[in-house]
């Protein structure tokens, strides 16, 4: 499991963590709001968003609420932004409405972002007035809350692949028709299954529970833990629909045109990639084409006619 590493020199603490996964999806967590609120919390505290606008001269208006229902809220600016390499700002503690709260320090910030292969290691350096501040937020929990934080971020990827990284059963090439529900995966392959009269194929109906529970990760919450990891269903001339649960508590925000993909899964690296730059072109790139820690070359993209499509090269 990665390690969190804390430096403290003088009024700056230097934190570096590395996760496994691709800049872009490391670099989204920590940028986009709904995604943002499945992990910058402690257990059992809940990040909630009030406001955020991720640009220069922007802010993101939070709340840490505790168990009881207690809110604690804090205030990032955005000064700087390089897309996928860096961000700056401040951050400071605040009431509801963004008012800072001058008991406590505020903090200026660089977060830097470096992929290596199918990792991003992310550096945090924040800086306070004094190296007093400093002490007294390390004697707030700063380290123990950063570190349990980014747990769940190491939680919330594992469990964003597991919704891309299915396996094949050979080494043939085949396309396949992706769905993603918000929660009614079953109830939906259950009527196709009636519809088309076959049987589920591959290992059955895979839940969110049923993934191993490793030494030292948060557990699988429990509204997610009956949701649909993975189901395929063979429909006509050998088609084969596949679906997972795509919920808003996974950071997923589904609606027509975007909970359906057309899912390839090439017999070779070569054609895959040609495949990607071919549809690609003229449309928009969703995910590059990397090579994902389960073990396949995957990327997604919509084409210049707002096609979705997935790509999945099991290596």
């Amino acid at each position: 499991m990665n390690k969190t590493n804390f430096t403290a020199e003088q009024n700056k603490l230097t934190v570096t963590r590395t996760f496994d996964a691709p800049l872009e999806l490391v670099w989204r967590a920590w940028t986009e709001a709904e995604l943002l609120d499945q992990w910058w919390a402690p257990k059992p505290w809940q990040s909630k968003t009030k406001s955020m606008a991720f640009k220069e001269g922007g802010t993101r208006l939070y709340a840490m609420i505790g168990p009881e229902g207690e809110e604690h809220w804090g205030i990032t600016t955005y000064t700087s932004i390089a897309p996928t390499t860096s961000f700056s700002g401040e951050d400071a503690f605040c009431d509801s409405d963004g008012l800072i709260n001058e008991e406590f320090p505020v903090a200026t910030f660089v977060n830097q972002f470096v992929a290596n292969e199918n990792q991003t290691t992310v550096k945090i350096e924040t800086a306070y007035a004094s190296e007093e501040q400093l002490k007294q937020v390390i004697a707030m929990g700063m380290k123990e809350g950063l570190s349990l934080a980014f747990e769940h971020l190491d939680e919330f990827i594992k469990q964003k692949f597991k919704l891309m990284g299915d396996l094949k059963t050979d080494g043939q090439a085949r396309v396949t028709t992706y769905l993603n529900f918000p929660g009614t995966t079953e109830k939906a392959f259950t009527f196709y299954k009636s519809v088309f009269k076959t049987e589920f194929s591959g290992n059955g109906i895979q839940r969110f529970g049923d993934l191993p529970q490793e030494q030292g990760q948060a557990p699988v919450p429990e509204d997610i833990k009956k949701m649909v990891l993975h189901a395929e269903l063979p429909i006509l001339g050998g088609h084969v629909l596949m679906a997972t649960d795509a919920p808003k508590e996974m950071g997923f925000t589904l609606e027509q045109g975007n909970n359906m993909h057309i899912c390839l899964e090439p017999d070779s690296r070569e054609e895959t990639q040609r495949l990607f730059d071919a549809l690609s072109e003229g449309g928009k790139i969703i995910m590059p084409l990397e090579d994902m820690f389960f073990g396949a070359f995957f990327g997604s993209c919509t084409d210049q006619f707002g096609i979705n499509w997935m790509f999945n090269f099991k290596m």
